[in-house]
């Protein structure tokens, strides 16, 4: 046996008589009238959060450092550099969707990052020629 998917239930003023004297109107599920969802249901990216924000909107879009993770790409920590490039696109997709405290916040993230990754690759290099020099390090 299959379960019905409509029911009856009485609705004032979209009545009709079913024969027996009393006011019911017959509706089908896919007929229900839901309450509209709100934009931030609808979307599947990133909620802004920009209600909740105190902080006085700032002008012009916010900046997502794609050239500072890019020239962090040629030091040798990799693994944070790429990170940080990833970071950076990030915060340029939020900006471009209007997001711009999650641009804002992944951008800050891509800064950090990247300056994490030219700092340590910077000390490695150092450290490479100076033992290099030292005759420690063979080439």
């Amino acid at each position: 046996l299959r379960g019905s998917k409509s029911f009856t239930a009485a609705l004032p003023g979209e009545t009709e008589r079913n024969g027996h004297g009393l006011s019911y109107k017959s509706v089908s599920v896919g007929h229900l009238e839901a309450a509209p969802l709100s934009p931030s249901r609808l979307s599947l990216g990133r909620a802004s959060s920009t209600a909740t924000s105190t902080a006085a909107p700032e002008q012009g879009r916010p900046r997502d450092y794609l050239v500072l993770a890019i020239f962090s790409c040629f030091c040798p920590v990799w693994p944070i550099n790429v990170v940080a490039l990833v970071f950076s696109i990030m915060s340029r997709n939020s900006g471009q969707q209007g997001d711009v405290d999650g641009a804002r916040r992944l951008g800050r993230m891509a800064r950090l990052l990247s300056i994490v990754s030219i700092v340590l690759g910077t000390i490695i290099i150092v450290l490479y020629i100076s033992l290099s020099f030292r005759g420690n390090i063979p080439f």
